[in-house]
C-alpha cells in the first residue's frame, strides 16, 4: 500500500502538492478554533443547568444529555466563524512568510491558491445543512421533551428542602429533608385550588411518582384537614397512604405546540391547519429560509478571508489592515443576516434578502479574486519625455 501511494505521488503536479500542503496547514487551526469557540459557548449555555446538579440533585448523566442536545445549535453558529478564523490565520501566515509569493512563482493563481480553503468550505457547508435540517430540530425537540419531563419530577425541580415551595398559584409544599432515594421527610401541603374548601395535609414521609395519568405525590402516615367556609366546619382525616394529583400542573407532550426551532424543514414550509400554526406561518417560513441560507455563510466567510489576503498587490508592510477589514465584513454580514431574520418575520417581502445578503458578499469576493482587487487604484502619472523640463533634451531616453 505504501508503494502504491509513493508511486502515485511521483505523478502529482507541483500545483497539487502545494494545494495539499495548504490543506494540511488548515486542518490544525480549524480544529483548534472550532474546539475553543465551541467549548466557550457550550460552557456559557450549560451554566444555567448547574443549579440543577448542585442544589436540586440532578444526576450528572442527565446534565450531560441536556448540554449535548444544545450542541447542534452552537455548531451552526460556530462552524463558519471557526473556518473563517482558520483560513485567515493560515493564509496570512503563508503570506507573511513569503510562501504565497513562492507559490505564485510556481504557477499558482488566486483560485489555485484558494482551492484548498474552498474545498473545506464546501465540506463544512454540507455538514452545516445536515446540522440545520436534521440535527438541530432533533436536538431541540429532544431537549424540550427532557425539560418537560424534568418539570414533571417536582421532587428535583421544585421541591427544595427547608423552604416553602409554591406550585402554580394554589399549592404550597414544605419538606423538612430529602433522602438520596427520592423519599421526602416531614411534609406539609396546603392546597387552595378550591377556594371555599382549602385543604392542609401533614405527613411523616412521601415520594413523587409518575403515572400514565400524570404525577402523583404519595404521602404516608399523616392527616388531612379541610375547612368548609360555607358550613363553618373543620374535618380531620387520618390516613396511612394518600395520593395527591398534580397532573393539572404539568403540560403533556401531546398538547405542546412545537416551536419553529423544533420543526423539520417540511413542517416549516407546510405547517398544520390548527390555529396556532396558521398564526405563525410567516415566522415558520422565515425559520425555514434561514436554515437554508445559514450554511452558506461558511463559503462566504472563507471567500472574505481569501479576498483579504490574496487580492491586491504584495506589500512588505503586511496586510494587517486587510485582516481588520475582513473581520469587520464578517461581523457586518452576520449581523445583517440576524437582523433580516427578525425583519422578515414582520415583512415577508424581505425573505429573499436572506439569500442576497450571502450571495452578494460571495460575488464581490469572487470578483476581487478574479480581478486581483475590488477596485483599481489610479497610478500617479509620470512626466512624458517630450514635455516640461525634458522638452529641450534631444538625447536618447534610457
Amino acid at each position: 500500500m505504501n508503494l502504491f501511494f509513493r508511486h502515485t505521488a511521483l505523478y502529482d503536479s507541483p500545483v497539487q502538492r502545494l494545494q495539499r500542503y495548504i490543506l494540511r496547514q488548515l486542518a490544525g487551526p480549524f480544529v483548534f478554533f472550532l474546539l475553543s469557540l465551541t467549548s466557550v459557548i457550550w460552557l456559557t449555555q450549560s451554566l444555567r443547568f448547574v443549579d440543577l446538579i448542585i442544589n436540586r440533585g440532578l444526576s450528572a448523566s442527565y446534565f450531560a444529555q441536556l448540554t449535548l442536545l444544545i450542541l447542534p445549535n452552537v455548531l451552526t453558529i460556530i462552524l463558519p466563524i471557526a473556518l473563517f478564523a482558520a483560513v485567515l490565520y493560515v493564509y496570512h501566515s503563508l503570506d507573511g512568510d513569503s510562501e504565497i509569493v513562492v507559490m505564485r512563482a510556481s504557477g499558482l493563481g488566486n483560485f489555485a491558491l484558494a482551492k484548498p480553503a474552498l474545498v473545506v468550505a464546501v465540506a463544512v457547508t454540507l455538514f452545516g445543512y445536515f446540522l440545520s435540517l436534521y440535527l438541530m430540530p432533533t436536538g431541540q425537540r429532544a431537549f424540550k421533551e427532557m425539560t418537560n419531563s424534568l418539570r414533571t419530577n417536582f421532587s428535583y425541580v421544585l421541591l427544595q428542602e427547608g423552604t416553602f415551595n409554591t406550585i402554580g398559584d394554589s399549592l404550597t409544599v414544605y419538606i423538612r429533608a430529602r433522602q438520596s432515594g427520592g423519599e421526602m421527610l416531614g411534609i406539609l401541603v396546603h392546597d387552595s385550588r378550591d377556594k371555599q374548601r382549602p385543604v392542609t395535609m401533614i405527613a411523616e414521609k412521601g415520594v413523587m411518582v409518575r403515572t400514565a395519568a400524570g404525577p402523583r405525590f404519595i404521602m404516608v402516615n399523616g392527616n388531612r384537614q379541610q375547612i368548609d367556609h360555607a358550613a363553618g366546619q373543620l374535618s380531620l382525616l387520618q390516613f396511612k397512604r394518600y395520593a395527591l394529583d398534580l397532573s393539572q400542573f404539568v403540560q403533556r407532550d401531546g398538547d405542546r405546540w412545537l416551536k419553529p426551532g423544533e420543526r423539520y424543514l417540511h413542517e416549516l414550509f407546510w405547517p398544520g391547519d390548527n390555529a396556532t400554526d396558521q398564526a405563525n406561518v410567516t415566522r415558520m417560513r422565515v425559520e425555514g429560509h434561514d436554515r437554508l441560507a445559514s450554511p452558506l455563510y461558511s463559503i462566504a466567510f472563507v471567500l472574505i478571508a481569501l479576498a483579504a489576503v490574496l487580492a491586491g498587490d504584495f506589500s512588505r508592510r503586511g496586510r494587517r489592515w486587510r485582516v481588520f477589514v475582513a473581520v469587520l465584513c464578517v461581523g457586518l454580514t452576520r449581523a445583517m443576516g440576524l437582523a433580516l431574520v427578525g425583519l422578515s418575520a414582520k415583512l415577508p417581502a424581505l425573505i429573499p434578502l436572506l439569500y442576497l445578503n450571502v450571495l452578494l458578499v460571495m460575488a464581490i469576493c469572487i470578483y476581487a479574486l478574479v480581478r486581483g482587487r475590488i477596485w483599481r487604484r489610479r497610478r500617479p502619472a509620470w512626466p512624458r519625455p517630450d514635455a516640461g523640463e525634458y522638452a529641450e533634451y534631444q538625447g536618447p531616453i534610457i
